[in-house]
């Protein structure tokens, strides 16, 4: 679990995501359970974000044209015309949009078309409203869309610059590879919160597929040979369920 200070600090770099002019990002979500659609609207508008939502097809590819959203939350199973059908039609008029689609825990096969059509990300459903903020920061910050200025990670003494792909460890710089490097950030980010090997797998390899959970284990015995030399150790196994980053004690 997040401590409360933990998530007072996320929430405020999620806040800080704005348009260089100062102006908010600007969220579509668009999804027919009333409940989830209210959840996400509530979370997103209190981080500061200027949102609109949607119930059905048609009704989405409308708010798009009048809003026109810098990213669009999509369930792909909606009435009329699907969330993938969505995106292929905003797409027309705005092409540069992002969207991330909520998709069921076993449709593999509609993420895989999700991501095939220009899906930028997928969050399975159930999940918690603070998954869905990390993907959606992740990729606003990526985007070029938002002012981020120099975004930086950090848990006790180890910091991870987004911006630079520097990181560092009580003053010692630590050379990552990609891989290593995206492992790293995904542990930071939910630093505390145990993640699971599948979790780890979708996220940083974009596959939640069976049989690949030894390379999670091999990266992880790579990460910590970087980043626990001869200190005390951040990355900790919680048998039976995966891994946590945390502070050392």
């Amino acid at each position: 679990m997040r401590s409360e200070t933990d998530n007072d600090a996320f929430l405020e770099r999620f806040r800080n995501l704005s348009h260089p002019d100062g102006s908010p990002i600007r969220a579509l979500v668009v999804d027919d359970e009333p409940n989830l659609l209210d959840l996400i609207n509530i979370g997103l508008r209190m981080a500061g974000w200027t949102v609109r939502t949607a119930t059905d097809g048609p009704s989405a590819v409308a708010a798009a044209k009048e809003f026109r959203p810098d990213i669009m939350v999509l369930d792909i199973m909606m009435p009329v015309f699907d969330g993938l059908e969505v995106l292929k039609r905003v797409r027309e008029f705005q092409p540069g949009v992002l969207a991330v689609f909520l998709t069921a825990k076993d449709a593999v096969a509609d993420r895989v078309q999700g991501l095939a059509l220009g899906g930028d990300d997928y969050v399975t459903k159930p999940f918690s409203m603070e998954e869905l903020v990390l993907r959606l920061y992740r990729l606003i910050s990526r985007s070029g869309i938002a002012d981020v200025g120099g975004a930086e990670l950090v848990v006790g003494d180890l910091v991870l610059n987004e911006d630079t792909r520097e990181v560092h460890r009580a003053g010692r710089d630590i050379s990552l590879t990609t891989t290593q490097f995206e492992l790293l950030r995904y542990l930071m980010e939910n630093a505390r919160t145990v993640v699971s090997k599948n979790q780890i797998l979708d996220q940083v390899w974009k596959s939640d597929f069976g049989g690949h959970a030894n390379i999670v284990e091999l990266y992880i015995s790579y990460l910590r040979k970087k980043i626990d030399a001869d200190l005390p150790p951040l990355i900790h196994t919680v048998r039976g369920a995966g891994y946590v980053l945390k502070a050392a004690t």
